[in-house]
C-alpha cells in the first residue's frame, strides 16, 4: 500500500473527502517526523512508537577491496511495534 491508497483507505472509513483526507496525513507525517527529528519519541497506543537513536561510529570495510574505513556516527529513526499491532500480524 502506497500513500495514496492509504488516503484512499482513511477516506473511505472516515467518509471524509480525499483532500482532508491527505491532508490529515500528511500533517500527521510531518508532526511525527518533526517531533523525532528533535529528539522526542512520539508513542501511538497499540500501534508503536517512534523515536531517535544514535548509532556508534565504527570500523567498516569496503567490499571490493577489503580496506577498512570509520564508519561516522549518526542518528538514526527507529519503529518499534506495538502489542497490538504485533498481535493483528502474527493472526
Amino acid at each position: 500500500m502506497n500513500k495514496g491508497e492509504l488516503v484512499d483507505a482513511i477516506a473511505s472509513s472516515s467518509e471524509l473527502p480525499k483532500k482532508d483526507a491527505d491532508a490529515i496525513l500528511s500533517a500527521a507525517i510531518d508532526v511525527i517526523m518533526e517531533a523525532v527529528a528533535s529528539g522526542d519519541k512520539v508513542t501511538l497506543v497499540g500501534f508503536g512508537s517512534f523515536e531517535r537513536r544514535e548509532r556508534a561510529a565504527r570500523e567498516g570495510r569496503n567490499p571490493q577491496t577489503g580496506e577498512a574505513l570509520q564508519i561516522a556516527a549518526t542518528r538514526v529513526p527507529a519503529f518499534s511495534a506495538g502489542k497490538l499491532f504485533k498481535e493483528r500480524v502474527s493472526g
